[in-house]
């Protein structure tokens, strides 16, 4: 059966985080994306005009809901839609909101955060379907899910994070690891404050040409793998 076009709702925190690479598979396939810049005052639309709701990444936390009380909004937001068993793919900051808006919860790092390539180890899951058990990736977050939301799944862990994937229900996923990346976006990110402390705290001041020559060496097989975890994920959406 053919794919049906769908309409992809997407909240975004900062400019530069956003849909990178997947937006190559929506392309393709036909489907329609609209952007809401949260962090820019821009408001929620009517969330059933949407199929998939796709939250991406950004350098505030959770709980920073006196300095933007728009988190508070955007929470409501994507509890009803989980609630509601429609397909959702958060991503770093994403996943965060997915675990916090619905019971779970997440908090600081107790060690370092974790900048640059990484490797995950994945468990068996659809949204997983043909990607390397040991996939490689990209992190850039200090914060991490401490506590599940009920009945979720951790659908991928490390060393430094346990919680590296999960699942609420059957259709939503959180993934703190960052798949999307373009060849410029540790350059973009780079450039966000909070971002920059975190990698002169992790790698020390001045790395952020290792950081991206690091990128460049992996990017290959992270791309490959980052458009098979999207375009699995659109399949699951299209079953709904």
């Amino acid at each position: 059966m053919l794919n049906k076009p769908m309409k992809i709702l997407v909240f975004q925190h900062a400019a530069s985080e956003h849909p990178g690479s997947f937006r190559e598979v929506m392309d393709a396939q036909g489907h329609m994306m609209h952007a809401v810049e949260l962090d820019e005052g821009e408001p929620i639309p009517p969330l059933d005009d949407y199929d998939i709701l796709l939250v991406m990444g950004g350098p505030m936390d959770v709980w920073e809901v006196d300095k933007h009380p728009w988190l508070l909004d955007e929470m409501a937001a994507i509890k009803t839609w989980v609630e509601a068993g429609r397909p959702y793919l958060g991503v770093c900051l994403g996943h965060q909101l997915l675990a916090q808006a619905c019971g779970g919860h997440a908090q600081r790092m107790a060690g370092l955060p974790e900048v640059g390539i990484a490797q995950v180890e994945l468990r068996p899951d659809a949204i997983f379907a043909g990607v390397p058990t040991l996939c490689t990736c990209f992190q850039w977050h200090g914060v991490e899910v401490v506590a599940l939301p009920p009945g979720a799944r951790v659908l991928a862990s490390s060393d430094a994070c346990q919680v590296q994937a999960m699942a609420v229900g059957p259709v939503a996923y959180g993934l703190q690891f960052h798949m999307e990346l373009t060849a410029t976006t540790a350059e973009e990110w780079a450039a966000l404050p909070e971002y920059e402390a975190a990698l002169a705290r992790v790698k020390g001041p001045g790395a952020l040409p290792e950081l991206q020559a690091d990128v460049a060496a992996h990017f290959v097989p992270l791309h490959e793998a980052a458009l098979r975890i999207f375009s699995n994920f659109l399949a699951i959406a299209q079953r709904v």
